[in-house]
């Protein structure tokens, strides 16, 4: 069974576990760029994705691998639930009649 041909921001995995972002696709050289978790990029053409045992996955939760950050630089608390009084952002748009 053959992947379809991605599109940006699918997540795959490679058999060895890498996770891995479709970062760019370009028809007319018929390859497919892709950056991995650590921030690894790797071109691959159509041929090599379509016979590839690669499979889909849903994004990482921490996002800071390609980033090069340490998690005490994020500048937030990760753990931290969000707020529970979320709104609505269109309630603070001034609406002149």
């Amino acid at each position: 069974m053959s992947l379809p041909i991605p599109t940006i921001g699918d997540w795959f995995q490679a058999p060895d576990g890498e996770l891995f972002e479709v970062v760019a696709v370009d028809d007319d050289d018929g390859t497919i760029e892709i950056q991995y978790f650590d921030g690894t990029v790797e071109e691959i053409d159509y041929d090599a994705w379509e016979e590839s045992q690669y499979f889909a996955a849903e994004p990482p939760e921490d996002y800071s691998g390609p980033l090069d950050i340490e998690r005490e630089d994020y500048g937030m608390d990760l753990e931290r639930a969000g707020s529970s009084e979320w709104g609505d952002p269109l309630d603070y748009i001034d609406q002149a009649e």
